[in-house]
């Protein structure tokens, strides 16, 4: 599975920034796929992850603030990112986990200015 990432930027603390993560491949293989992020020394930590069945997860300090979803075909999950905080600034990073194996896309770099 080949995962492209998109979205990130610049934002004031408050604002808003969604990010999309297209999917291609092996799409029919997976089972989740989910959002990661990591600061400049802090391991990658799970942001927000979403199944196949639809069930969704997060990460305790975005919930209420950050909403995952994914189209109709599962080709795309998005991020909805709302009230950042200067403590959500990352690299985020696409993931797609299948019966066999793990996909990650590149980084995208998120910046919340306090």
């Amino acid at each position: 599975v080949q995962l492209q990432a998109s979205g990130g930027g610049l934002v004031q603390a408050g604002g808003s920034l969604r990010l999309s993560c297209a999917a291609s491949g092996s799409i029919f293989s997976i089972n989740a796929m989910a959002w990661y992020r990591q600061a400049p020394g802090k391991q990658r930590e799970l942001v927000a992850r979403i199944t196949r069945g639809g069930s969704t997860n997060y990460l305790d300090s975005v919930k209420g603030r950050f909403t995952i979803s994914r189209d109709n075909a599962g080709n795309t999950v998005t991020l909805q990112m709302n009230s950042l905080k200067a403590e959500d600034t990352a690299v985020y990073y696409c993931n797609a986990v299948s019966i066999y194996r793990q996909d990650w896309g590149q980084g995208t770099l998120v910046t919340v200015s306090s």
